[in-house]
């Protein structure tokens, strides 16, 4: 049972090293936390200074002075708490005394931590994952604006080539829970982790953050921001800035000036496109339908939003694909997807879906993997590029590359909410190489990951039926029809321009489950 101590708003775990006020961690460092357990277990007595000192700093000789500091930065973050300034008393010459709300054992929260996996081998390169910033505004619409922070820093930090750096969609799985560093380091598979807060209040935005090296968790960096909101887009660049140097010292300015790019000109437009992510993300018609409306305000405001463009470009691929198969949404796609190449050459992020759009609706294998390749250039660890350029290959054929491409966006991104589209793209490589079985394994993770998707089941229906698993395959094929009525194999194979020779095996391994034409 972990060691709870609860006072007032605040919850110490002190087996896991972590100060929370209600939900959220505080940044704390470690010796400040040993400090206060200590004061917390003999709350209202003395403590000496050697006391102290000894528990936050075991066999060594320090100054005063660094007891000091780590005392006063206990106080500033009580004093977030009506009265808390006062919960330590210096007693002169003799040490301190906590004297704040009465302190009383707690549980830890049922909140589900994630799944474990096992531990990823480490890149021979430095390696760093930026965790959720928790968001104390007190208002959870602004969640939105805490993970845009947290997405723009991990663009940054992705623009250094020699940054091994986790994909958003894995470290955002440890959302609102409480974590063990060196755990999360171990599935990860990497060496240092990024953790923060952020605080909206009116015009100004104030922000801590401290960077950790998982295998031992110590504090390598922890730094506070406070700024106003017009300074967002610099704030962001100088935490990456920071995060940089923890990690390497002697870091040459030019790697340092990659982490700088373009930003909108409009903070209105910016936000309404953080507000429109999710929906964009959905892949479902109903939703990208509603972030379309976001997106053409952000656009309104200013025309040459890369991010916009590309995240319109997506909906209306979308709506080509899963609802109807009309021109004018295969326009539109192609349309948004260009604007975003022309005003995006810096932005990874709207490289990916402006190539992807371009190479599934336009059917340009060419100039997608173009854009896919500059969004590589840009930001060398992004996993989506991956994981839509392996889509492509898969369905043009190419089946090595497909693979190559989905086993990689995996290692980058091993918790990915996107990992279905990665597995569609080992799926395609397997069954054009006849490799039913592996294909069928793969098609079936795809289906765990994302129950809601028709073409998963499509895929695991063809390839169970050439495994000659027919019952199965029938079963998936209904599923199919159930997720999308109007679903006919080749009007998807058209539309996305699928390779002759697997679009003639996939059809005959179709036929035999009874999907319609």
């Amino acid at each position: 049972m972990a060691t709870i101590h609860k006072f007032g708003p605040f919850r110490l775990d002190a087996d896991a090293e972590i100060l929370f006020r209600g939900a959220e961690p505080t940044v704390l460092g470690q010796r400040a936390v040993a400090l206060l357990r200590l004061l917390l277990e003999r709350a209202g007595a003395p403590v000496s200074k050697n006391a102290l000192i000894e528990a936050a700093w075991p066999g060594l000789a320090i100054e005063d002075s660094n007891l000091t500091v780590q005392i006063a930065a206990l106080r500033r973050v009580f004093e977030e708490a009506a009265g808390g300034a006062s919960w330590i008393e210096t007693l002169p010459r003799r040490g301190y005394r906590y004297v704040g709300p009465v302190v009383a054992p707690g549980n830890p929260p049922a909140a589900a931590n994630p799944q474990r996996s096992p531990a990823l081998a480490m890149p021979d390169k430095p390696s760093v994952a930026v965790l959720p910033f928790s968001n104390l505004s007190g208002d959870l619409e602004q969640d939105y604006f805490a993970d845009g922070m947290v997405e723009d820093i991990i663009a940054g930090l992705s623009r250094i080539k020699w940054l091994f750096v986790v994909a958003r969609n894995s470290s955002f799985i440890y959302k609102g829970t409480t974590v063990d560093v060196k755990r999360v380091g171990n599935e990860l598979g990497v060496r240092y982790l990024l953790q923060g807060s952020l605080r909206k209040d009116g015009n100004r935005v104030r922000i801590s953050a401290q960077m950790i090296d998982a295998e031992s968790g110590g504090h390598l960096w922890t730094e506070r921001f406070d700024r106003p909101l017009d300074d967002i887009f610099a704030l962001q660049d100088e935490i990456a800035l920071n995060v940089i140097g923890a990690i390497e010292p002697s870091l040459r300015r030019a790697e340092v000036e990659r982490v700088k790019r373009k930003r909108p000109d409009s903070l209105d437009a910016y936000d309404l496109v953080l507000q429109a992510q999710a929906d964009v993300y959905s892949g479902m018609p109903a939703q990208v339908t509603k972030a379309l409306v976001l997106l053409e305000r952000a656009l309104a405001l200013d025309p040459t939003y890369a991010l916009a463009h590309a995240f319109a470009a997506m909906c209306h691929h979308c709506l080509f694909l899963r609802a109807g198969l009309h021109e004018e949404s295969r326009a539109a796609s192609i349309h948004h997807a260009r604007a975003a190449i022309v005003d995006g050459q810096d932005d990874a992020l709207a490289l990916t879906f402006a190539g992807f759009s371009i190479g599934m609706d336009g059917h340009d294998h060419a100039a997608a993997f173009a854009a896919l390749e500059a969004a590589l250039a840009v930001s060398p660890s992004s996993a989506l590029t991956y994981i839509v350029g392996g889509v492509i290959f898969g369905w043009a054929g190419e089946a090595e590359r497909a693979i190559e491409w989905g086993e990689r966006a995996m290692r980058l991104s091993p918790f990915d909410p996107w990992a279905w589209s990665a597995f569609h793209s080992l799926t395609l490589g397997h069954f054009h190489r006849f490799r039913y079985e592996e294909a069928a394994k793969v098609a079936q993770k795809a289906v765990q990951f994302n129950p809601g998707h028709s073409i998963s089941y499509m895929l695991l229906a063809a390839a169970l039926a050439k495994l000659g698993r027919l019952e199965e395959a029938h079963a998936a094929a209904a599923r199919v029809l159930e997720l999308q009525p109007a679903f006919r194999y080749s009007q998807q194979f058209a539309g996305v321009d699928c390779a002759p020779a697997l679009a003639a095996s996939l059809s005959e391994a179709l036929r035999a489950t009874g999907l319609p034409e």
